[in-house]
């Protein structure tokens, strides 16, 4: 069973409508590279994903390196130990006694919506890693704009190849609560810009969740909820590990751990990862329990946002697919 966790994003759909093909979320496999070092060694990169070993602690971690369609790779490092590292703004070492191991991080996350409120818009570099159907599907890559009044969202899919250029666009409020949406190439010349229900199948096709839960602001609602529900039962290990890294920006690392699975739970593990200056969390990832007893946790989703610009004066010519800068016909 794939438990519905914390992540709430989106990527573009790719089904039949009318007989023309919307290509979906993940048609050809996308390669991706690795360099696997430990703090201080660097070792020969290796063809395939070099991912993080979750039955090992944070600062034992590898370099993850995963393939942008620029040039640069995502890092993620673990406690780098650099000199002057930064710290959070948010006092993991207040454990009072007898409380539960997730209230430091829930009072962290109380104080960080209230400024993750306050923004009026961002952009971002979006990189989502999800396991649909049982099956994990390929990296996505996406240029995003988010405001937050009214909630909109506008989409650029960077990659894999055959999914460039194509463009998403949701306003609340506009178009019968629908989003427009438009593919590339043939099929584009061929159907162009079409409407379609954010939770219908259609959209929902290839994605764990619809583009009406896009962003870090209901990222952080959904960890308050779980947190919070969490914190009724037992059975759960916290741990901060400060001075991760994440594509060279400091982090520290929030690690959930449910050792037992119990109906209780919507994952194993867990990692949210607190950008130290922006005071928001830039990288997710929950995995469910091992298939098997010895093996691995199963990763089942996995969220970066890159490039991280706040208040850029959105306006409504940013979510309009009459934009001449957009591709929508």
């Amino acid at each position: 069973m794939i438990p519905r966790s914390l992540g709430t994003h989106v990527a573009i759909l790719f089904a039949t409508i009318g007989g023309f093909t919307f290509p979906t979320a993940t048609i050809a496999q996308q390669r991706s590279q690795g360099l696997s070092a430990s703090v201080g060694v660097t070792q020969p990169a290796v063809p395939g994903r070099v991912g993080l070993n979750p039955l090992l602690p944070v600062n034992h971690q590898p370099v993850e390196q995963l393939l942008q369609p620029s040039t640069a790779p995502i890092r993620v490092a673990e406690n780098a130990g650099l000199p002057g590292a930064g710290r959070p703004r948010f006092d993991t070492s207040l454990q009072h006694p007898d409380e539960h191991p997730l209230m430091p991080a829930l009072r962290w996350a109380y104080a960080g919506i209230e400024e993750i409120r306050g923004l009026e818009d961002y952009s971002c570099n979006f990189v989502k890693h999800e396991r649909v159907g049982g099956d994990l599907l390929d990296h996505e890559h996406m240029f995003m704009k988010v405001r937050h009044r009214p909630f909109s969202v506008y989409m650029y899919f960077l990659s894999p190849p055959a999914v460039r250029g194509q463009e998403v666009i949701f306003v609340e409020g506009q178009n019968d609560g629908k989003m427009w949406a438009h593919t590339i190439g043939v099929r584009d010349r061929l159907v162009g810009t079409v409407s379609l229900s954010p939770t219908g199948p259609l959209a929902m096709k290839g994605n764990r969740y619809p583009i009406t839960e896009a962003g870090i602001l209901t990222l952080v609602t959904r960890l308050i909820e779980i947190g919070e529900r969490d914190a009724k039962f037992g059975e759960c290990d916290v741990q901060f590990f400060p001075d991760a890294k994440v594509n060279g920006r400091r982090c520290t690392c929030i690690q959930v751990v449910h050792p037992v699975p119990r109906r209780n739970f919507l994952f194993h593990l867990a990692r949210i990862y607190v950008d130290d200056e922006l005071n928001m969390p830039i990288r997710y990832e929950a995995f469910d329990w091992p298939e098997k007893q010895g093996g691995k946790p199963v990763l089942t989703e996995e969220y970066t946002y890159l490039n991280f610009k706040a208040n850029n004066g959105f306006t409504d010519a940013d979510f309009d697919i009459r934009n001449p800068s957009y591709n929508f016909r």
